[in-house]
């Protein structure tokens, strides 16, 4: 507003000096020569541009020498001052005749001195004056006054100007921008019609010499007559600004409303002297381009992109996505390689720390790594891990980029549907990205990092979107990933010195030609053993750090880990393992915050207290106590398990029933297994009326869950015979293999799983097919040493083996002839 002084006001943290107003034993002021103020003269403060009211507070800013010395001096005195407002306000050194001889009194409230020596003080008006006389020798201005008295009278009339004053007063300040909403309730809550003149008068948006007049204009009704009229003219202009700003937003388009204001903002930014912050910015990318050390092909199209920037305006709709792409050109990593010296030694001991066991992978990566080392210059190998949840997949792909010293990154691929994903969106779309794999090699922040893609298995089917399977191919093919293209950059961008590691649980969901581009390697369940020493190893310390126990505070034996491993988890991996670890600690936990114990031994014992009963237990002898019931063995894509056949004989006219939701394959195996028993029905003791007068009824438990494959046919061939001849197959044995109608055992898959489900089961007899004996050497040395193994040629071979003498006190399983 035109009465705010040009100067900051006082800070609201200035100390307070002592109040001025109405001090009767206040000591005479004294000019320099020593000469007093008379008391019925006053120290006068002369303003350029405010116009100070009686009963307002007001800050003003002083810088003239006199000005300086006559309020100090009032200040020293404790007497009031004058303010009056010069008639001419570019004099610096005004005079009686440069100033209106109508002003206000008013007391210094506070007064401050800045740093940079600038004065300020806050006064407050009580009175009017007129100036009667000038007095000489002072250094400042010095004036014999006579007050001017002022007082309210009531009547109709007053309080009906009051109550317009007021309503326009609160519609003036409503259209002011910069009026606080603090001053409308002020002034309405003032209850004094001379107070209310001069309130209004102050803070009003008029000019100063109008509000001088007012000032000068002491009879109340005449007064208020003049503010009203003011303030009518003030809100007529107010009223038509604002319609005219109202009519000016609806023409401009919004194009033209954005164009209008950086105009604007880029004029008001020259005016305070500040930089083209667009120059910088280009020269800033420019710079970016050159150290980025881009292909020539790259470096050549980011520079034409650049110039498009230069050339285009900040509010076309293209500047924020070329902006944000020379961004992203310009943060990856195009010639940004690990220095760090591979050393074998090294890489060794820090896989033997992260892993246990895993010899033939350690051993893949050492070759890797060696041969890194005498040929920089080659192509990474990709490889695919597949094995259980919880064999250490993930991990070990942090270990490998920790022991090559290369930056590690992850891409998790599971439910992934859409090729944009990998390749990215182009850059037609709004809010466009780079894919996946770009994305993760830029936050790496290296060309040849270790880059995981997790899930493998688990990519989603192609559809409308594109199949993100087929988008891999160019990834993982080294022969083609030196010139990737994402689609978002639309260059190409070389991923030959990428090691690409993926992992899968399972390889039957991975398409054929991306399964030819990587090295298989298979991590298998652990067996009981190697358990063990990774819980002693990693698990227990780990569940003790996160579960805020120090190293004395808990003891777990052996003895209590096995108990864990053998009735409360049975798995593959080791997830569920270091979950019921986990339980064990915080048990501990809660004890020691309970002040309960300072440290605690867990036992065998303590364990039904803590983790609950048993949740398994071995039912193979329940199980296969009675004829008619096998033990099979099955691959799972969380590895091996056991799985029970059970057959029965009911009166029926010689059909096969087959339950268990079987799939078709398993279901042959079934009908091949019966078929072979007919044809042997005589030399395995079995009356063939039988099979004519009864249905045979085979069930796999767990009926929710579905089987397949072919390796059930020995189970199978097996429960039959036993059901049929009544001699229950022995409890300590569990088989696999596949049949043939010769009485053939063929081989299958998956032996190391199968093997190690036998051992966790607590069997120690496993029948397998001949020809699968050169697989034993893929199984553990420790669960070859536990396991007897009897090796099937034939079913004969199996019928000798499995089924147990028929006891003389036993009941026959056949049943009546």
């Amino acid at each position: 507003m035109n009465n705010l002084p040009t100067e900051h006001p006082v800070l609201a943290d200035a100390p307070d000096t002592a109040n001025l107003a109405g001090a009767e034993a206040a000591p005479r002021a004294h000019g320099r020569e020593g000469k007093a103020v008379p008391e019925d003269a006053i120290i006068i403060v002369p303003s350029r541009n405010v116009v100070l009211f009686p009963g307002v507070v007001f800050p003003l800013t002083i810088g003239r020498p006199g000005s300086i010395a006559a309020a100090q001096e009032a200040l020293r005195a404790e007497r009031p001052i004058g303010v009056l407002l010069q008639r001419e306000p570019e004099i610096n050194t005004p005079g009686p005749e440069n100033l209106h001889w109508v002003g206000t009194v008013a007391n210094i409230m506070r007064y401050v001195t800045t740093e940079d020596g600038v004065h300020h003080m806050v006064c407050q008006g009580t009175q009017r004056f007129r100036v009667l006389q000038f007095l000489e020798g002072y250094p400042f201005l010095v004036a014999r006054i006579a007050p001017v008295q002022t007082p309210d009278i009531g009547g109709a009339e007053i309080e009906a100007r009051m109550l317009n004053l007021k309503a326009r007063a609160a519609e003036m300040f409503q259209l002011l921008p910069q009026a606080p909403a603090e001053l409308v309730a002020a002034i309405q809550g003032v209850n004094s019609a001379n107070q209310l003149c001069d309130m209004v008068a102050s803070f009003a948006d008029v000019r100063v010499a109008e509000k001088q007049e007012i000032l000068e204009t002491f009879e109340l009704p005449e007064r208020m007559d003049k503010v009203a009229k003011l303030l009518a003219g003030r809100l007529e202009i107010l009223r038509l600004t604002r319609k005219i700003s109202e009519q000016t937003q609806e023409t401009l388009g919004e194009q033209q409303r954005k164009h209008v204001l950086r105009e604007q903002m880029r004029t008001i930014q020259k005016e305070l002297g500040e930089a083209d912050d667009r120059a910088a910015e280009i020269e800033e990318l420019e710079k970016l381009i050159g150290e980025a050390k881009m292909p020539e092909e790259v470096d050549k199209h980011a520079r034409k992109e650049l110039k498009r920037l230069e050339r285009m305006p900040e509010g076309a709709g293209e500047y924020s996505m070329i902006r944000t792409y020379l961004d992203c050109l310009v943060e990856l990593p195009w010639n940004v390689r690990s220095n760090a010296e591979i050393d074998i030694g090294q890489a060794r001991r820090i896989l033997d720390e992260d892993h246990f066991g895993l010899d033939k992978i350690k051993r893949r990566i050492l070759e890797f790594l060696a041969v890194r080392k005498l040929n920089p210059e080659g192509k990474s190998p990709i490889l695919c891990f597949v094995g259980p949840p919880g064999v250490g997949k993930t991990s070990l792909g942090q270990s490998i980029a920790k022991a090559a010293g290369r930056k590690f990154a992850r891409v998790s691929l599971g439910g992934t549907h859409d090729e944009a994903e990998i390749r990215g969106h182009r850059r037609t779309y709004i809010g466009a990205l780079p894919g996946n794999i770009i994305q993760a090699i830029r936050k790496a922040g290296s060309n040849d990092c270790v880059l995981m893609l997790d899930e493998m298995d688990k990519l989603g089917a192609g559809g409308f979107h594109g199949d993100p399977s087929s988008a891999l191919l160019e990834v993982l093919d080294p022969e083609q990933n030196a010139t990737f293209r994402d689609n978002y950059l639309g260059v190409p961008f070389d991923l030959s010195r990428v090691m690409f590691i993926g992992t899968a649980n399972m390889l039957d969901t991975i398409p054929g030609p991306l399964r030819d581009r990587m090295e298989i390697i298979q991590l298998p369940g652990y067996t009981q053993e190697e358990k063990l020493q990774i819980a002693r190893r990693y698990l227990v310390k780990r569940q003790m750090e996160s579960n805020g126990l120090e190293p004395g505070q808990v003891t777990l034996s052996d003895e209590t880990l096995r108990a864990i491993i053998q009735d409360y988890t049975r798995e593959a991996g080791v997830r569920n393992l270091e979950r019921e670890i986990g339980s064990a600690m915080r048990h501990v936990a809660m004890r020691i915050a309970e002040g309960a114990v300072s440290n605690m031994s867990i036992t065998p014992s303590d364990l039904e207290e803590i983790l609950g009963p048993r949740r398994f237990e071995s039912e193979v002898a329940l199980r296969t106590s009675i004829a008619g019931v096998a033990t099979g063995l099955a691959w799972t894509p969380v590895g091996g398990d056991i799985l029970f056949i059970e057959a029965t004989r009911v009166p029926g006219g010689g059909k096969l029933i087959l339950t268990g939701q079987l799939g078709e394959v398993m279901k042959e195996s079934g009908q091949a297994a019966l078929s072979l028993i007919k044809s042997r029905a005589q030399s395995l003791g079995i009356d063939a009326a039988l099979f004519e007068k009864s249905d045979i009824h085979v069930h796999v438990p767990a009926g929710a869950t579905p089987k397949d494959g072919p390796s059930a046919g020995v189970a199978m061939f097996l429960a039959l015979v036993s059901l049929m001849t009544g001699r229950p197959v022995r409890s300590d044995t569990a088989m696999t293999g596949e049949i043939s109608l010769r009485g053939l055992v063929l081989p299958i898959g998956g032996v190391k799983e199968k093997v190690l489900a036998a051992l966790r089961a607590g069997v120690t007899r496993v029948m397998l097919p001949e020809r699968n004996r050169k697989d034993l050497t893929d199984v553990p040395q420790e669960a070859r040493s536990q396991i007897e193994f009897i090796w099937l040629e034939t079913v004969d071979d199996a019928v000798k083996a499995a089924l147990a003498q028929v006891r003389s006190d036993a009941p026959s399983a056949a049943g009546v002839r």
